[in-house]
């Protein structure tokens, strides 16, 4: 292989990498709470409503928690996780403005939290739902 061969096949690579970070950064990238409602509302196909996710959220599921067991209801202050203890920062993001503006953590809590509660991942319209209530708040 020449060098400009070399050079070339390089810069391939790095144009292959630089795609692939710039995805992921993509995903994870800063968001609003109105914005990520309205991903989930497309993934699912229908609206979200409030009320609906209001009673997902209080309700108990498949275990003995519900999302309020550890978020509080309504989850406007700050609680404590109900096995651990360990304190859960005001869910509702006029409380709190750093929820739900972070694509990546978001998914990663829906991920854990919705097989705590309900023994398996949340779907979209259940996460539009729960969006749309924590923005009502």
């Amino acid at each position: 292989m020449t060098s400009s061969n070399k050079l070339s096949h390089s810069r391939r690579w790095l144009t292959l990498i630089t795609c692939f970070w710039t995805g992921i950064n993509a995903y994870a990238a800063d968001t609003s709470p109105a914005t990520l409602q309205t991903q989930y509302e497309k993934l699912s196909g229908q609206p979200a409503d409030s009320a609906r996710g209001q009673k997902f959220f209080n309700t108990t599921h498949a275990s003995e928690w519900s999302c309020a067991s550890c978020h509080g209801n309504p989850p406007t202050q700050a609680s404590k996780h109900a096995s651990t203890g360990k304190s859960i920062a005001a869910l509702a993001p006029k409380f709190n403005p750093d929820r739900l503006t972070d694509n990546g953590k978001v998914e990663k809590w829906f991920r854990r939290n919705c097989k705590d509660v309900l023994n398996r991942e949340c779907t979209a319209n259940e996460k539009a739902d729960v969006v749309a209530y924590l923005r009502s708040l």
